[in-house]
């Protein structure tokens, strides 16, 4: 659980920010001098490191993290500050799912709670986590592991200490299985071995 203390009076200028670090070269740690470099000199641009820092897209001491690196690629990058925002303000979520517009009250009274903030400093977490929400596709799904589902098992007698070809067309992979097989000339015996490999492994 989390939720971050980090904002800024500048929530407006987030998106724009945050299209910059996705068109520039990454630096090698990003600093306060980075930031003046990207035009952003006011001293209400400063909360947009611990920020970052907060989102997961910098380490404790400023170098790009692999989030920074993946946010760069634009068809990911809307799906990235979704995973970025669920996690940094998972104590939102617990509430309220897909926050909107019409929730910013009760968020505003969860920042208010949580950090023992005034109203003003409430209002503008509200307003920091409204802005990156902005920009941001909580409809994100993280790439799965994908069962192998084993199809066929070629049936045909082989060679002793051979391999049988195992096909699976998830992914259009093979794998071989090492078996070491009897020494007989009866097919049945390797029939019989190949079913049982079948019935255990092809669902």
């Amino acid at each position: 659980m989390g939720l971050p203390s980090t904002y800024t009076n500048s929530y407006a200028t987030l998106p724009d920010f945050f299209n910059h670090i996705r068109d520039a070269q990454a630096p090698e740690k990003f600093t306060n001098t980075i930031l003046k470099d990207l035009g952003y000199k006011s001293n209400n641009h400063r909360p947009f490191i611990p920020l970052m820092k907060a989102l997961g897209f910098l380490s404790s001491d400023g170098s790009p993290t692999k989030r920074y690196h993946d946010y760069r690629n634009h068809s990911l990058s809307r799906s990235i500050m979704g995973e970025a925002i669920k996690e940094a303000y998972s104590d939102i979520f617990l509430i309220k799912s897909h926050p909107t517009a019409k929730d910013k009250e009760l968020i505003q009274g969860k920042f208010k709670s949580f950090h023992n903030a005034k109203d003003p400093v409430a209002a503008l977490m509200t307003k920091t986590f409204f802005s990156l929400l902005g920009i941001a596709d909580l409809e994100f799904e993280k790439p799965k592991n994908e069962k192998i589902k084993i199809e066929e098992v070629y049936n045909e007698p082989v060679k002793n200490n051979e391999s049988p070809v195992v096909k699976s067309s998830s992914f259009g992979l093979h794998y071989n299985i090492q078996i070491h097989l009897p020494a007989t000339k009866d097919v049945e015996v390797y029939n019989a071995i190949f079913k049982s490999l079948k019935e255990h492994l092809v669902e």
